[in-house]
């Protein structure tokens, strides 16, 4: 009878141990854009992942909309909840900074992918748009020479909608190169649509139509260069226009082997979500954690696609 007590109280006790190191377990608040993204599904991963490896729960919050509003109200549901840290992607730079600063007042905020107009986020991590702009530029300078010969003629920018940071910082990158590398290369149309894709599609319908020796594209995201890579491949003429775009997905690495698409320069979204939450974790426990943080961008092109690296990049988990 004292030994069936005692492994009762053993058993208890373990049990009780184990409840309390459930209990601890800090929480990490993930909250993306339009979760029906594979984009953000990966970064979701990503965080996943690191809960799982670092001991941390991972508490998902996103809407399909990817609104400012709804960013701004999923902000208050997380910081309400009491966890160790918030990670937030802003939609839009301003609209969100002031529920930042507040939010900040409590917790520790960790803003990933764009930058938000706030100075109380505790780190921001994201890719270097402003280096994959840059990339972009060579890419389709390349892609231009390969065709025609030389490195000339008429190129468009397009971008997604206005206020975005990162999609700016693209475009920026792109000019910088161009302007001091390939002087030739004439940007004669940036423009900034609203976010609906049937706008790109009749902008790029009429670029086809107007605008001659048109011999590049430069598409700041992934829906809009699906966009302008459908409007390419349904024109008539056999004019060969060189599209370089951000981002992957099925639809955009099948463009990739038909050529379509000249080259995608692909974000790493998964390490994205990983090194968030690891950095998020760091600076919950007080510890010191870099003000800024990049994930490197990497030219995905046709020749190089089917690499261990590209493969991963192309097809990033999002399970």
């Amino acid at each position: 009878m004292k030994t069936l007590v005692v492994a009762a109280g053993l058993a208890a006790g373990l049990f009780c141990s184990t409840l309390a190191i459930a209990e601890t377990k800090p929480t990490i608040a993930v909250i993306v854009n339009q979760t029906n993204s594979p984009y953000w599904q990966a970064v979701l991963a990503g965080a996943r992942a690191a809960g799982t490896e670092l001991g941390a729960n991972i508490s998902e919050l996103g809407d399909p909309s990817g609104s400012d509003a709804k960013s701004q109200s999923l902000l208050d549901k997380a910081v309400a909840s009491n966890p160790a840290a918030v990670i937030i992607a802003p939609a839009q730079f301003t609209g969100i900074g002031k529920s930042i600063d507040e939010a900040a007042k409590k917790v520790k905020v960790i803003g990933i992918d764009s930058p938000a107009d706030t100075k109380a986020l505790t780190s921001l991590l994201m890719t270097d748009n402003v280096n994959a702009g840059r990339l972009a530029a060579e890419a389709l300078a390349k892609a231009i020479t390969t065709t025609y010969g030389d490195t000339e003629g008429n190129v468009v920018i397009i971008t997604a909608k206005p206020g975005v940071a990162a999609l700016d910082q693209r475009a920026q990158g792109f000019k910088e190169v161009v302007g001091s590398k390939f002087k030739a290369l004439d940007i004669v149309s940036d423009k900034t649509a609203d976010g609906n894709p049937e706008t790109v599609m009749n902008m790029m319908k009429d670029y086809i139509a107007n605008v001659s020796d048109l011999r590049g594209v430069f598409v700041t995201d992934p829906i809009m260069t699906q966009v302008v890579g459908q409007a390419v491949a349904e024109k008539k003429s056999d004019d060969k226009i060189n599209i370089i775009g951000v981002g992957s997905d099925e639809k955009l690495v099948k463009y990739l082997q038909d050529n379509t698409i000249s080259a995608l320069i692909v974000e790493d979204p998964y390490r994205l979500g990983y090194m968030s939450v690891k950095t998020a974790l760091s600076a919950s426990r007080g510890e010191q954690v870099a003000a800024l943080g990049s994930v490197e961008a990497a030219l995905v092109t046709k020749d190089n696609m089917s690499s261990s690296h590209s493969q991963e990049l192309l097809h990033p988990k999002v399970k």
